[in-house]
C-alpha cells in the first residue's frame, strides 16, 4: 500500500469522545441547575435535545452559515426554549458551565490510546479540528493524549475551518509535507473527508455506526484499531 509520512486526524468524535462526555457533562448541569424544578422533567429529554439542537448549529457552522458565537450564546438558549423555559440568563450561565466541565472529561472512543501507542513510533501526528483553540487544547490534555501528536491546527489558527482546502494545505505547510504524503482519518464525510479531497489528501472514514454513504474514501473502518491493518 501507499507509504504516508504523516497522519492527520479530527479529534470530536474521532478521538475523544464527544457524545459519552457531553452526556456526562449535561448530566450533572441538569441537576446543578434544578431543571427538573423549571419543568424538564425527564432529563433523557434534555439530553435529546441538546445532541437535535447541538447538531443542527454544528452543521450550520460547518457549512459557514453562523458564526461561532452564536453556537455559545444561543444554543442552550433555543434548548431550554424548546421545554417551555425561556431564561436568557440562565442559558449563559449554563453555556459557560457546560464550557467549562465537557472539555475536561477524559472518555476516548474505544480503542484510542491504544491505537495512537501504536502509530506514535511510525508517523508523526497532527489534529485537524474547527473547534475552538482553547477547548480542543484542554481535551487534548485532560484525555491524556497530547503528547501524541506534533501539532494542532485549529481554524482558528489557520484562518479557515473545514471543508475548506486551506485549513489542509496549513497543517500540510506546517509540517512540511506534501499532499501525497499525508493521510485525514475523521468522522464526517464533509469537513474531514470532502475537506481532505479538497486538498488532494487521502482519507479513512471512520464510520461506528455504519452508517450508509455514497461518498467515495480511500479507506473505511468501524473501529480506530483496524487502522494497525494498513497504517
Amino acid at each position: 500500500m501507499k507509504k504516508y509520512k504523516c497522519l492527520l486526524f479530527d479529534l470530536d468524535h474521532t478521538l475523544w469522545d464527544y457524545e459519552t462526555n457531553s452526556r456526562e457533562a449535561l448530566s450533572e448541569l441538569y441537576a446543578q441547575f434544578e431543571l427538573r424544578k423549571r419543568g424538564i422533567e425527564n432529563e433523557s429529554d434534555f439530553l435529546q435535545t441538546f445532541y437535535t439542537i447541538n447538531n443542527e448549529l454544528w452543521d450550520k457552522y460547518d457549512r459557514g452559515l453562523i458564526h461561532r458565537d452564536l453556537i455559545r450564546k444561543e444554543r442552550f438558549h433555543r434548548i431550554l426554549q424548546a421545554h417551555g423555559v425561556d431564561d436568557y440568563a440562565m442559558s449563559l450561565n449554563i453555556s459557560d458551565e457546560y464550557l467549562e466541565h465537557s472539555p475536561k472529561k477524559r472518555n476516548l472512543m474505544d480503542g484510542c490510546k491504544e491505537t495512537l501507542d501504536y502509530l506514535l513510533p511510525k508517523y508523526p501526528m497532527v489534529i485537524v479540528t474547527n473547534g475552538f483553540d482553547e477547548i480542543q487544547s484542554m481535551k487534548l490534555s485532560s484525555s491524556g493524549i497530547e503528547h501524541y501528536f506534533k501539532d494542532v491546527v485549529t481554524s482558528a489558527r489557520a484562518g479557515y475551518k473545514k471543508p475548506a482546502k486551506e485549513i489542509f494545505e496549513f497543517a500540510l505547510r506546517e509540517n512540511k509535507i506534501t499532499a501525497d504524503e499525508a493521510i485525514m482519518i475523521g468522522d464526517n464525510l464533509l469537513t474531514d473527508i470532502a475537506g481532505a479531497q479538497n486538498a488532494m489528501v487521502d482519507t479513512v472514514f471512520f464510520n461506528p455506526n455504519r452508517i450508509e454513504h455514497q461518498s467515495t474514501v480511500d479507506y473505511e473502518i468501524a473501529s480506530l484499531a483496524e487502522l494497525m491493518n494498513f497504517l
